[in-house]
């Protein structure tokens, strides 16, 4: 915040730095409480990377399913996978919340820059990127979408420094970045919009709307630049085919729940919809509405109410535009921290994220247990101990877990492109036990059945004379299909 006249620069300096210890903590720590290892899709991710090692190649089928074996696959996240895996292998289930935590501080300091080089207002920067870290908290968790939402605020970042100085310099660094960003996730097709939008704007402004704030020629060598940077992946064009089938696949956003529009349950959903608000309200306040800013929000609103898992999309688009459009005294950055001070406030951070995680209990011990409450870990622990194999029948939400542990094909897991809309639907339809459940072909085919307790599905197994309860807990319910039959009170086991 602005110091007082009578402050010293030495103390607001300081001051500021202290509240920026505090900004990064806080999110680091909010981070480090929301996230969990019971997260449905870091397991799948697990097992590719742990494939990719082995095999020293990415797979162009799938290797792991039974209903869509040898269909085409790419694991178009195989970067993150690799990493992802390191990171377990070494410390286990911390790995997964130190890769959550290090992405949301970057994520962060990325927010605080962006902002800082737009508004001279300490105060409105350091409320924006708190209101721009707490907007999308929901998705904190070890997912490769971190990586995402890290590159396009550093794109967003480039460009927006760009149109409002002239400088281009920055704008060599974007291919380097769309290189690195085809690898770890392919959302980077979101940044490719947003680079189209800023080449629409060096068209369209010329001699039409207002004065061009990059040249033609040079946005056009920048977007040629970084369309031919993300064919730096093994996979090289047919990434494009790969982005294609999964925004070609609208059956998912009805059925997945994180695919599903905000529910408006939670404060971080309102104060979402109130950035995209506060932003329009500034653009309409403008004489003459920049394009660049009025296309970027109209992309973010509909990418963000389309789906929940977008929803940083329209968060962090709204904020940068208040941090460019609300007014600051240029003067107010004469306070601006020195270089010297930066690794302090990082040392700072490091120690009081260090102190939360031994209050907040996060350790493997923790960890493990909370896995235990959400995914079957003991029902895994009786099919190993007994021996018992395939095929195998599970849901939608615990396939990865399951592919992970069990190292066996499974009926149907989190990657909803390889699937399709009509297996999703398909297995949907039969753990609702909707009347045509028992004409599933892949229930019919199992031996081997892993269900959650409280699914329709398992209750009406529990009655089924083809199938036998082998074990239950709180959690699971385990069911050997074709199997002698046996009493339900001598094969069932309750711990």
């Amino acid at each position: 915040m602005s110091s007082p006249s009578s402050a010293s620069p030495r103390a607001d300096q300081f001051a500021r730095a202290l509240l920026l210890t505090a900004l990064y903590s806080s999110v680091a720590l909010v981070c480090m409480h929301l996230t969990t290892a019971s997260d449905p899709d870091i397991w799948w991710h697990l097992r590719a990377g742990e494939w990719i090692l082995q095999h020293h190649s990415l797979p162009h089928v799938d290797p792991f399913s039974r209903s869509a074996a040898q269909q085409p696959w790419a694991a178009y996240s195989w970067l993150f996978e690799v990493l992802v895996l390191k990171l377990y292998r070494n410390l286990d289930l911390t790995g997964l919340v130190a890769y959550s935590s290090a992405l949301t501080l970057a994520i962060t300091a990325a927010i605080h820059h962006a902002t800082n080089r737009l508004q001279a207002d300490f105060t409105k920067v350091m409320l924006l990127t708190f209101a721009a870290a707490i907007s999308i908290s929901r998705l904190y968790a070890p997912r490769p979408w971190l990586f995402t939402i890290l590159f396009f605020v550093i794109e967003i970042d480039v460009l927006m420094y760009a149109r409002r100085t002239g400088k281009t310099r920055e704008l060599l660094f974007l291919p380097v970045l769309f290189a690195l960003w085809s690898n770890l996730h392919i959302q980077f097709v979101d940044g490719l919009l947003v680079l189209a939008l800023a080449v629409a704007e060096a068209f369209l402004s010329e001699g039409w709307w207002q004065r061009a704030r990059l040249p033609r020629a040079t946005m056009c060598w920048a977007g040629i630049a970084c369309l031919l940077a993300t064919m730096a992946n093994p996979y090289g064009w047919k990434i494009y085919q790969v982005a294609y089938a999964l925004a070609s696949q609208p059956g998912v956003l009805n059925t997945v729940s994180e695919l599903q529009a905000m529910p408006f349950r939670s404060l971080s959903d309102f104060l979402v919809l109130g950035l995209i608000l506060a932003a329009v309200a500034s653009l309409a306040g403008r004489k003459r509405i920049p394009i660049f800013e009025a296309l970027l929000l109209a992309l973010a609103v509909f990418l963000s109410f389309r789906s929940q898992r977008d929803l940083w999309f329209g968060s962090l688009v709204a904020v940068v535009i208040l941090a460019s459009e609300t007014s600051g005294a240029e003067e107010q950055r004469q306070h601006c921290l020195p270089l010297w001070i930066k690794p302090l406030i990082a040392v700072f951070v490091g120690l009081a994220v260090f102190s939360g995680a031994k209050v907040l209990h996060v350790n493997n011990a923790k960890l493990h247990e909370r896995l235990a409450q959400e995914m079957p870990v003991q029902a895994v622990e009786l099919v190993k101990k007994r021996g018992y194999s395939g095929p195998l029948y599970n849901d939608y939400e615990w396939g990865g877990f399951l592919l992970w542990h069990l190292r066996m094909p499974v009926s149907i897991d989190g990657r909803a492109a390889l699937y399709g809309d009509q297996r999703i639907n398909r297995s949907i339809a039969t753990w609702r036990a909707e009347p045509d459940w028992a004409s599933d072909p892949e229930l019919a085919s199992a031996s081997l059945v892993i269900a959650p307790v409280k699914a329709p599905l398992t209750q009406i197994l529990r009655l089924d004379s083809g199938f036998h309860l082998v074990y239950e807990d709180k959690v699971a319910a385990v069911f050997s299909h074709f199997q002698p039959a046996t009493r339900l009170s001598d094969a069932a086991i309750r711990p």
